[in-house]
């Protein structure tokens, strides 16, 4: 009678030790589960790692993280080579895994052999899969994704409620991380797309013709760059809005794709200007690809709110060269060619035309202005009335490495496709400044001699280089050792050929410079349509009288009336006038007639190299 309640107790402890061994063995995968979901290590892909725990501890064979589309897609895989493939698909209607996705449940099957639905499947039939567990992967508010785990061998005993609460988690985790990496991938897509034309944008531009810049390299291939900017976009902004500028950039950003070549790609570079790359193309061949899409693009109004609009586009050609160490010179190039293609007319197409052209002239720029060759030349400007020189113009020149001089004509188009023209500013301005304290200082020149100097809208517009200018000319100054008062030498010069929309800005950033005592003078009077709106607006001391009108003023009578009437109005408000491309004696006679002030121009000298 006693040995029945041992005989109870005996198998009451080996029950609760197997209790307590099977909540161990369950407290150990869930440790593991949590060092998976927060270890740091960036060397293994998560999924996979949770695969593998998933596999190893309900013993099953393999481990598949799939999605479903038209068909059922493994994804991830980890197990046993062969048996199932990253990548290999499934009829939907041919896997157990699209009852998990509908039932929204898990699903475990112990032997499938024994399923009469499933017992011809692919699974069975061909890879001699006999057990499977599949659970549902949430992500958000779907089921898109299914785990599913296989086995060659029936399961050897029932799923217990504790894994498949295991594997419940598991799943979770996994719905987890894939939404998570889903996201990112959607922040990395938008950071490298233009969001109005889902093109490229300029970053993922620059990332990837970085990679085909190496890849031409290692298989001694050649591409071109194409530059593609629309022609009086900012028109179209004006007269339609800027939602409708919208639409014309989407149109154009379709038709660049849609007419661009299967092995090449579009980007949007910046603004209305995109970028073609052209894989395996000489010069000769790109430059007939981007006329063929330039008559595409003329030939063809882009439908938008209001109507169809027509466009055109002009386009720069660039080309990497052997001796290239990266894609920058290819993007100068194409920059330089694609400036000078709006110079020409717009609706064109410029390349290089001859090795070494515009080439040859954008690295001269570059490497002059890097390695200090912009140099600072002189012309003399002379009072008509006494003959006396009484100022000089500061003109930029390139010295080459060889010691060739360069004119202005020569390089200033290339200068400015480049974006350098801020930096030739600030070295003449600066050796002006310098040349005008020296010559004060040795006593070759008086105080009221003047010296013009150049400054682009851009460089005004830079408050750090107009803090400068003041800074080295108080410096100056005061190594001078002479009181000159509230007026100084130094005469900038604004052209009206850079016309400012927006005067208020322009009178802001002059400001300082006049407050200390600069003069300012409106050069190339006469090239553009801003001119008196400048004289009512700017405190004008000089006006210099456009060269084309002084060379044409003894053929047309109307020209020199102009410049008579303005020498009056000039003269009435105090304004010096100075006329320019004065060549011969009888022209002297006449501007000096007509009250012109001063003049230069070759009959009075040459422009020269300044003393360094």
């Amino acid at each position: 009678m006693s040995q029945q309640p041992e005989s109870e107790s005996q198998a009451s402890l080996a029950a609760y030790q197997q209790a307590l061994t099977e909540a161990n063995r369950h407290i150990e995968r869930l440790n593991a589960l949590r060092r998976l979901v927060t270890r740091r290590d960036d060397t293994v892909d998560p999924i996979d790692a949770l695969l593998a725990l998933a596999a190893q501890t309900l013993h099953m064979e393999v481990a598949v993280l799939g999605d479903f589309t038209e068909v059922y897609t493994a994804r991830y895989v980890y197990g046993e080579i062969g048996l199932i493939e990253v990548g290999a698909t499934v009829p939907v209607t041919d896997t157990v895994c699209q009852r998990v996705q509908q039932s929204k449940a898990p699903i475990v099957i112990e032997d499938l052999a024994r399923e009469p639905q499933l017992a011809d499947s692919v699974l069975v039939s061909e890879r001699k899969i006999r057990s499977y567990i599949g659970l549902p992967v949430w992500e958000g508010g779907g089921v898109r994704h299914v785990l599913a785990l296989f086995s060659r061998q029936p399961l050897a005993a029932p799923l217990g409620e504790a894994d498949l609460a295991f594997l419940e988690l598991l799943a979770a985790w996994l719905g987890s991380h894939l939404q998570q990496r889903q996201q990112q991938e959607l922040l990395e897509r938008l950071a490298l797309t233009d969001p109005l034309t889902g093109l490229l944008n300029r970053r993922a531009a620059e990332r990837r013709l970085a990679e085909e810049f190496a890849r031409a390299k290692r298989h001694d291939e050649g591409f071109a760059l194409a530059l593609i900017d629309v022609d009086r976009f900012k028109s179209i902004n004006d007269r339609y809005g800027h939602a409708v500028g919208d639409q014309v950039l989407k149109g154009l950003a379709r038709l660049l794709d849609e007419e661009s070549r299967s092995e090449d790609w579009v980007a949007r570079w910046g603004g209305e200007e995109f970028l073609l790359m052209l894989r395996k193309a000489d010069l000769k061949e790109a430059i007939y690809i981007v006329e063929r899409i330039l008559q595409k693009v003329r030939s063809s109004p882009i439908k938008t709110k209001v109507g169809a609009i027509g466009v055109t586009a002009s386009a720069g050609i660039g080309y990497p060269g052997r001796e290239d160490a990266d894609i920058q010179v290819a993007l100068a190039e194409a920059d330089a060619c694609l400036y000078q293609a709006k110079q020409h007319g717009r609706d064109r197409v410029e390349g290089r035309s001859r090795p070494g052209g515009i080439l040859w002239m954008t690295q001269a720029v570059k490497s002059a202005v890097r390695e200090g060759r912009i140099r600072l030349a002189t012309q003399p400007i002379v009072d008509l009335a006494t003959g006396a020189v009484v100022a000089d113009e500061s003109l930029a020149r390139l010295v080459t490495p060889d010691g060739s001089v360069l004119a202005a004509g020569q390089f200033i188009d290339t200068a400015e496709g480049l974006g350098l023209m801020v930096e030739i500013d600030r070295q003449i301005t600066q050796q002006a400044l310098a040349r005008c304290s020296t010559l004060l200082t040795a006593g070759r020149l008086q105080p009221d001699y003047a010296h013009f100097v150049n400054l682009s809208p851009q460089f005004l517009a830079r408050k750090d280089l107009v803090t400068e200018v003041l800074t080295n000319a108080q410096r100056f100054c005061e190594t001078c050792g002479i009181n000159m008062g509230p007026v100084k030498p130094v005469v900038f010069e604004i052209t009206e050929r850079q016309f400012l929309s927006n005067l208020d800005s322009l009178e802001a950033d002059l400001q300082p410079l006049l407050d200390f005592g600069f003069r300012l003078a409106l050069d190339d009077f006469g090239s553009g349509y801003s001119s008196f709106l400048y004289l009512a607006r700017l405190p004008i001391s000089f006006l210099k009288i456009e060269g084309w009108m002084v060379a044409n003023m003894q053929r047309e009578r109307k020209i020199a009336a102009i410049i008579e009437s303005l020498a009056r109005f000039c003269r009435d408000q105090g304004i010096i006038t100075v006329a320019e491309w004065v060549e011969d004696a009888q022209t002297a006679r006449l501007l000096r007639e007509m009250g012109v002030d001063w003049a230069q121009g070759w009959y009075f000298g040459r422009p020269e190299l300044a003393q360094e």
